[in-house]
């Protein structure tokens, strides 16, 4: 699994697998897009305005947790400012 983040555009892509194949965007909502292959397969979540979506509380990180072991790893998400 891969985040990739765009902070020009504010926009996240969570890739589950590289797409080898077409894949069909599926719109969920304004600000979520999830890519499905012919088989149902998901390869990969869109998230606009992400930097609201991902992150957490005031200090904007993103936390991955391996639920198994109980590691952590925090991840700075960086906001723009408003013009």
């Amino acid at each position: 699994m891969r985040l990739t983040y765009d902070p020009r555009y504010n926009i996240a892509y969570i890739y589950f697998q590289e797409k080898s194949v077409e894949v069909e965007s599926i719109r969920v909502s304004e600000e979520l897009t999830v890519d499905l292959s012919p088989d149902g397969r998901i390869f990969g979540i869109e998230l606009l305005n992400a930097n609201e979506q991902l992150r957490r509380g005031a200090t904007g990180e993103f936390v991955v947790v391996n639920e198994a072991t109980g590691e952590r790893s925090e991840v700075p998400i960086f906001l723009q400012e408003a013009a």
